[in-house]
């Protein structure tokens, strides 16, 4: 088991030269974030990520949080002190508003604090993760009154948020959501229900939990449409701000789950617990859809995070582990397995991948900045058209492959990985849950298919491919060290073009049946894409003469290894998202 060591210059790289951190800074509202101070404040949270949060991985995997006879829950020992640490520090505040104790960074820099946080421990992220995403959400909807009540303490961390939204019978179809909603004359509500799955739904680690729950008010219409969102706080908050009485809310079991043991994963009742509706009664959905691209962003950061974790711990253990002997070797000797070709091949397929999603992740953050704040509205619009596009996307294709790096990873490990003791098989566990939560990622793939392609009659498709073809210009002025990224990146780019020109006209069941080739297709090109930007720019700082010749090779290794040997997959999945659904609905349902 090896400490983690954040990969500060691979996310300087991405930053400088793949998204462009400098532009940010030249919008009015983040004139302060210029690129040496974020990069300062990068290295400080790698810092403090790799020396307080890392440790305690291992620690929460063992020892899980536990759900106590009074309801309370404790988390694994240290991961209180380190919360209250996080607080100070003042992680979590970073991009949000001043006048609520943020520091009003880009949400770019705050996604990459989320990736060294979740690198570092993914259990321990969700905490302040979920807290962001209820932050969002009150930012965008709430009233005067419930800013100033919880804000200024969710910014800070001083208390924790969470998302109330599935039940026994109310999962995916958030539509079929029983918990009720009764006024109590006096402008609060009296909620009753129960939610399951309700992350760090109890704790100790904060004063206070702001629960933010989907309920259904009295006659509220059927289905998704008649869903309000409230705040409903663990512990009541007077008119002074002084926390007072124990609202209505308790924890009444947690789960025993696969992975991310320390992440208290909870069943909450609610018994005519106080809440304060937040906007307009059946606007419920349309406030949470507000927030939907943060925080599935934040989930395919938490692919992004693992993988890169589990593929330092394998590239370490590879070095150090010797077994058999590579020809050419020594008689006599063992070599270290990284150098058996057949392990380099694992461990670059992880390392390229790795920097393909850092690159997609981090651009779409970009983009969101960009979306919120350009001044320009044509701007704004076309980005927020291409995140509402790239967020299905980034969500599935960065948690798919977080699973399949980290099982590569224990790969690497032999044996060994499937030994607890090596920590291996802790981040293939801890990565499973990230296709299934915040939307499956077989809904992403339809959300994609049915609603994003779709947008201003496939013009944002058709934008976004026309910007991946606008590339092939760089790479043809690079010349021969870049020429075989080009043929290969244009080859998947006419494959994509050709799926998504069949998915236009295809029926409904077509188009449901090729939905996840389709989004699997669509992430390795995109990937292909950021790739190729990588090896432009990296070539361009080679022939000025830059003094990073090792790092800027290994950049043009990754680059043209993705380009031919991975980004290729991307052709084979034609056939899939082409064959229609005659298979798929042929069989009678008992003859699976």
């Amino acid at each position: 088991m090896t400490n983690y060591d954040p990969p500060l210059d691979d996310i300087r790289f991405v930053l400088d030269e793949v998204v462009d951190l400098a532009s940010l800074a030249k919008l009015e509202c983040f004139a302060h974030a210029e690129p040496d101070l974020v990069h300062g404040v990068i290295e400080e949270a790698a810092r403090f990520a790799a020396d307080v949060i890392a440790p305690l991985n291992t620690v929460g995997d063992r020892y899980h949080s536990r759900r106590n006879d009074d309801g309370s829950v404790s988390t694994p020992p240290g991961f209180a002190d380190a919360y209250r640490a996080y607080v100070a520090a003042g992680w979590g505040s970073v991009p949000f508003p001043a006048h609520y104790g943020g520091g009003d960074f880009p949400g770019l820099v705050s996604t990459v604090i989320t990736e060294l946080v979740a690198s570092s421990n993914l259990a321990f992220s969700l905490c302040p993760g979920l807290t962001q995403g209820a932050i969002h959400l009150l930012l965008a909807h709430a009233n005067q009154e419930l800013q100033h009540t919880y804000l200024p303490n969710l910014v800070t961390g001083q208390w924790t948020g969470t998302m109330n939204l599935t039940e026994p019978d109310a999962g995916s179809d958030v539509g079929a959501v029983r918990t009720k909603a009764t006024p109590a004359g006096d402008g609060t509500w009296r909620i009753t229900g129960q939610k399951i799955f309700i992350t760090y739904g109890e704790h100790d680690m904060a004063d206070n939990i702001v629960h933010l729950v989907l309920a259904r008010v009295p006659d509220a219409p059927p289905g998704s449409r008649g869903i309000s969102c409230f705040v409903v706080p663990k512990t009541l908050v007077g008119p002074d701000g002084v926390l007072g009485e124990r609202n209505r809310v308790s924890c009444v079991s947690i789960e025993q789950k696969l992975g991310i043991h320390a992440s208290p994963t909870c069943v909450l009742d609610f018994d005519r617990a106080e809440g304060y509706l937040i906007g307009d009664p059946n606007e419920g959905m349309r406030y949470m859809f507000t927030m939907m691209n943060n925080a599935r962003l934040f989930v395919g950061v938490q692919g992004l995070a693992v993988a890169s974790r589990a593929y330092q711990q394998s590239a370490a253990y590879a070095n150090q582990r010797r077994q058999g002997r590579r020809p050419g070797a020594a008689a006599g000797t063992a070599s270290a397995i990284i150098d058996h070709p057949d392990v380099r091949r694992m461990l670059l397929t992880q390392k390229a991948s790795i920097e393909a999603l850092r690159s997609l992740v981090y651009f779409v953050a970009e983009s969101i900045d960009i979306a919120e704040q350009h001044p320009d509205p044509v701007e704004r619009t076309a980005r927020r058209e291409l995140v509402d596009l790239l967020i299905p996307v980034t969500k599935a294709w960065a948690t798919d492959l977080g699973v399949e790096l980290s099982s590569l990873a224990l790969q690497v490990h032999g044996g060994a990985g499937y030994i607890e003791e090596t920590g291996a098989a802790q981040h293939y566990r801890d990565a499973r849950i990230t296709p299934i939560y915040e939307g499956t990622n077989g809904i992403q793939a339809i959300d994609l298919v049915t609603r994003k392609l779709t947008m201003r009659g496939g013009s944002v498709i058709a934008e976004f491919l026309a910007r991946l073809d606008a590339t092939d210009v760089a790479l043809d002025a690079a010349g021969e060290p870049l020429a075989s990224i080009r043929v290969n990146l244009s080859a998947a780019v006419a494959t994509l073009r050709a799926a998504t020109d069949y998915l236009s006209v295809a029926d409904s069941d077509a188009t449901l049946a090729g939905a996840t080739p389709y989004l699997r297709m669509f992430g390795t090109v995109a990937g292909g894409w950021l790739m190729a930007r990588q090896a432009i720019a990296a070539d361009r700082l080679l022939v000025a003469g830059s003094a990073d010749t090792a790092f800027l090779q290994a950049k043009l290794v990754s680059a043209r290894f993705y380009c031919e040997q991975l980004l290729p997959q991307a052709s084979g999945l034609l056939a899939a998202v082409t064959a229609g659904s005659r298979d798929l609905l042929t069989l009678d349902a008992g003859q699976f």
